[in-house]
């Protein structure tokens, strides 16, 4: 059997952040196929893998440092479709639709299934032109479009009706395998993501200082690097909360924190999917978050985690005063968890992928 070249394409594998993380874990899950040999090219730098990435994985990048994109346009097109005739690609997994503006062109004439994969809802598209655009041919162009939920992939067809591409959804994988040890409740709320607008976490810090009132003997512990971390431990010190929050650097190791934690929290805006969630459910915590319409609202809809109306930061907080005074609540949700999570587990996503990859070697 002849071996399957796969390449995703993706931003910088140095980042830190949640798009990283799974990719990640798919290429080391997919290279584990001794039939299959998984590239990763970054658009720039990508040399220092925030998470631990497979040995087996081959490793590249299109430029050493950021480069403006719009300057760069050509060289990229070129750069990307040189590489994928260089090391004989049979699927180019795009990691983000708007990449789709250089990956349509850069693949035009050759025998190469390609698929992007998309991690951003569709209606979020960070005011960026060029995401538009990508998705517009991605719909046209690609093989095979990759959505994060059953929401977006409605979304995918609603919106682009006219699209050729083949339109799916699979799950992104659990990390690590569920924790089959029983921890003892800590009195820590744990949340996870990048210091930005859209993970909310000044609501989160709004809601803290509700709870702060009736159970001063927790915590709140917020993990994560960004933008917004001078004005969070500011807004923190104005609701007089700082003594009950712990702000910790992102890490590759979260092990340590969810083993500390004793309930999870989302407070975001808006997600792409919510990897998180997986994570806390595998460490049995139970979950308080915002109902997105991505993510949590589909991740969470049949379990027994606390989802409240996004942005209210009130209800928030009750959600998660809910799970610190009902014991039998709490043990309820945590054990179900454990259960509800081995839906994702990677070896069922991975051959999710496989099946679409491998429809390709008979095309």
């Amino acid at each position: 059997m002849t071996t399957q070249n796969i390449c995703f394409l993706i931003g910088n594998l140095n980042l830190s952040g949640g798009t990283e993380r799974v990719t990640t874990v798919l290429a080391n899950a997919l290279v584990e196929d001794v039939n299959t040999q998984v590239h990763i090219l970054n658009i720039y730098a990508g040399d220092q893998p925030f998470f631990d990435l497979s040995y087996r994985v081959k490793n590249h990048a299109l430029f050493t440092e950021k480069v403006s994109m719009k300057k760069h346009a050509m060289s990229s097109i070129f750069k990307i479709r040189n590489y994928v005739k260089t090391h004989q690609i049979h699927s180019l997994i795009v990691v983000d639709s708007i990449s789709c503006v250089f990956t349509v062109p850069a693949l035009y004439g050759l025998k190469v299934q390609h698929i992007c994969w998309e991690h951003f809802s569709f209606h979020v598209d960070l005011n960026q032109k060029f995401r538009r655009w990508g998705r517009k041919l991605a719909s046209r162009y690609c093989d095979e479009i990759v959505t994060l939920t059953q929401h977006d992939l409605a979304q995918w067809k609603l919106h682009l009706p006219h699209h050729k591409a083949q339109i799916r959804c699979i799950y992104n994988p659990l990390p690590f395998n569920v924790q089959t040890s029983t921890v003892p409740q800590h009195k820590t709320v744990l949340s996870v993501g990048r210091l930005r607008h859209e993970k909310g976490f000044d609501l989160l810090l709004k809601a803290w200082a509700v709870v702060q009132e009736y159970y001063p003997d927790w915590n709140l512990k917020i993990v994560g690097s960004g933008v917004e971390q001078k004005a969070l431990h500011t807004h923190a010190q104005t609701l007089n909360i700082s003594d009950s929050v712990v702000f910790c650097p992102a890490t590759a190791n979260l092990f340590p924190h969810y083993q500390q934690a004793g309930i999870y929290v989302l407070s975001s805006r808006s997600e792409g999917f919510g990897m998180v969630l997986l994570e806390a459910m595998a460490f049995g915590l139970p979950i308080v978050a915002f109902k997105c319409p991505v993510g949590p609202k589909e991740i969470l809809q049949h379990t027994q985690n606390i989802v409240v109306e996004p942005e209210n930061y009130k209800a928030l907080a009750e959600g998660l005063m809910q799970f610190m005074q009902d014991p039998v609540q709490y043990q309820a949700c945590a054990q179900r968890n454990k259960i509800d999570v081995t839906a994702y587990d990677v070896s069922h996503v991975v051959q999710e992928w496989q099946r679409i990859m491998h429809r390709n070697d008979t095309r």
